[in-house]
């Protein structure tokens, strides 16, 4: 019997609670065993201007995961050719892995969009969707390619972004472990302008 395993990928720029709590969705789903937390150097989709430098957004990621049960934090894409498409990491996942089915864990947010993913339906033919509700995103206008692949995980979802964390529009002690504040504070990271 293959194991199954969660692939959650994102900037994490910084990490915070609605990860987490997405992240734990994903593993009390009973749909996968484990989760591989990856940290994306440079999101194709994204701009990177002002990202936070990856070695920090990487110890961020450790740290908020410390002792959580079943959660691989990994660095794996920063060897993969770039920039850094979901497919490739997911044909690479399952060519050196012939024995695990990979699920993708994506947010409500990236599912509204994932019909502008780079060779969306070929990473549908490899990977079925695990998605975490998450406010203001409806659904209703996914393409049915994409709705047969999505299963909607049990998710009590949390409203922050990063964006609002980096912009200090909300208070970082009420939405980043603490670990991961006293991480921010130490290297003086999202200072306000």
């Amino acid at each position: 019997m293959k194991s199954r395993r969660g692939i959650f990928g994102g900037t994490f720029d910084p990490v915070h609670t609605g990860h987490i709590h997405s992240a734990l969705s994903f593993l009390n789903s009973g749909l996968i065993d484990d989760l591989l937390v990856l940290l994306t150097p440079d999101p194709p989709h994204k701009d990177t201007s002002g990202r936070t430098p990856y070695h920090h957004r990487l110890e961020m990621l450790r740290l908020a995961f410390n002792g959580v049960h079943n959660v691989i934090v990994s660095d794996l894409e920063t060897t993969l050719p770039q920039p850094s498409y979901t497919l490739q990491t997911v044909d690479y996942l399952t060519q050196a892995n012939p024995d695990t089915l990979f699920y993708l864990c994506i947010g409500q947010d990236s599912l509204s969009a994932f019909h502008t993913w780079y060779k969306y339906e070929e990473i549908l033919a490899k990977t079925d969707l695990l998605v975490a509700e998450r406010p203001g995103y409806p659904t209703d206008q996914l393409a049915e390619t994409i709705r047969e692949s999505v299963i909607f995980v049990n998710h009590e979802p949390v409203d922050i972004s990063s964006t609002r964390i980096r912009n200090r529009s909300h208070a970082i002690n009420y939405h980043t472990p603490q670990a991961v504040i006293d991480y921010i504070l130490e290297n003086q990271l999202y200072k306000k302008p």
